[in-house]
């Protein structure tokens, strides 16, 4: 059954939800997505504390020579209470002592005999950090489906949180299948290729935060491949590249449905990457990309993307789009298909690459982004505007997008 780009991403996100959940320390939950809300249960910070090295001081003593008789370090339980006449000397971070209208910065004062001289003008709170400023108990800090960042573990870490519950991340199995293809471990003879698409597809999916096992290399035979199948029967996804085309060694398909493979579809109106197919074996999601290198990569971006954001939680599984301008005028040659052109952002146009084809592999190195092309869409002028899809980072979103360029 072949289906357009939207379809084919519409069973994606009907079929892939995520698989379970469990519990991680702070320290190892990088990369992972919430499994729940987290709400604030301490104050930030827990006191007023001073903003600045200085004194505290009262308002009315302002442009008045003051006496110093205590000081107050950050991690003090200091009881002191001021009193007018009085300045008490601080640290950053330290406790405001009760009696406090402001903090005056050792920088703004005069010290004399017996004391400091104040500056005039002195306003209330001023250089005071006060209790819950930045975070209020019971505010809701991160939410279910929020992907964990750097800066999440400091909002975590600040309420005391040592273990959170996380969506298990995406196990993906890996393989190929070709008599032509060797590992690059390996040696090739001269009618042989190195297979290239697993190392790209393993190393993408450690990228987007699976967990990732790759299998090997099948031949072209309908007993190799059932093998392979049998050993990635507990992934949440096989991904195979190769050997879902009409030739006459293309059994994947076959040797898949030996296994009670459910196919949502079995082509798609793209170029390049018609032959991509998407079903379920059991439990695992089955995506067959096509053999072609620049093909099943970026087909890869599109549509396992999507199944990984959507197996593994995280409530921006739509792919995103970035609005710039192209660089150069650009002749599509589409089709009855929409096309993918891969090219280079570099944040403020798009290069497309130039004279690319399905089997290539060099265009992968040299772009970071790719466009999609409405298939009734024959030239993209010279700085009109385009939406590109970013392959070097992930830029994702809530709602779905509309990822195609018209005319």
């Amino acid at each position: 059954m072949s289906v357009t780009i939207e379809e084919a991403l519409k069973y994606i996100y009907k079929n892939s939800t995520p698989k379970g959940v469990k519990i991680v320390p702070l320290e190892q939950a990088l990369g992972f997505v919430l499994a729940q809300e987290i709400t604030a249960m301490h104050n930030l910070p827990p006191y007023d504390n001073s903003a600045m090295d200085g004194y505290a001081v009262k308002i009315e003593d302002g442009g008045k020579e003051v006496a110093v008789n205590h000081t107050i370090f950050a991690g003090d339980n200091s009881n002191e209470e001021l009193k007018s006449g009085f300045a008490i000397k601080i640290m950053t971070g330290a406790k405001i002592p009760q009696g406090c209208e402001c903090i005056v910065p050792i920088e703004d004062t005069l010290v004399c005999e017996g004391g400091v001289v104040l500056p005039n003008n002195l306003k209330k709170s001023r250089h005071i950090r006060l209790r819950g400023e930045d975070i209020k108990s019971g505010t809701v800090l991160l939410h279910k489906g929020q992907r964990i960042y750097a800066h999440h573990i400091t909002i975590l870490a600040s309420q005391g949180i040592s273990h959170i519950k996380v969506y298990k991340k995406p196990k993906i199995a890996i393989f190929a299948s070709g008599n032509e293809l060797k590992m690059h471990y390996e040696s090739v003879e001269s009618h042989q290729l190195y297979n290239t698409n697993t190392p790209t597809f393993f190393a993408r999916a450690l990228e987007l935060g699976c967990e990732v096992d790759f299998i090997g290399t099948a031949s072209d035979s309908l007993e190799d491949i059932k093998k392979y199948i049998k050993g990635a029967l507990d992934s949440d996804l096989i991904i195979t590249s190769g050997g879902v085309s009409v030739g006459d060694a293309d059994f994947t398909k076959e040797a898949f449905g030996a296994f009670g493979y459910e196919i949502f579809f079995d082509k798609i109106e793209i170029k390049p990457g018609k032959p991509t197919t998407f079903g379920r074996v059991k439990e695992s999601l089955v995506l067959n990309l096509p053999g072609n290198p620049l093909a099943a990569a970026l087909n890869f971006e599109l549509f396992a993307q999507s199944i990984i954001l959507a197996l593994s939680g995280d409530e921006a599984k739509y792919i995103n789009t970035i609005e710039t301008k192209m660089a150069n005028e650009c002749i599509v040659k589409g089709g009855r298909r929409r096309t993918l052109i891969p090219g280079s952002f570099n944040g403020t146009s798009f290069t497309p690459y130039e004279n690319f084809s399905p089997g290539m592999i060099s265009p992968l190195a040299v772009s970071n982004s790719y466009i999609i092309v409405d298939d009734d869409c024959e030239i993209l002028k010279k700085d009109s505007s385009v939406k590109i899809i970013p392959t070097r980072f992930s830029f994702n979103s809530k709602e779905v997008v509309d990822l195609v360029n018209r005319k």
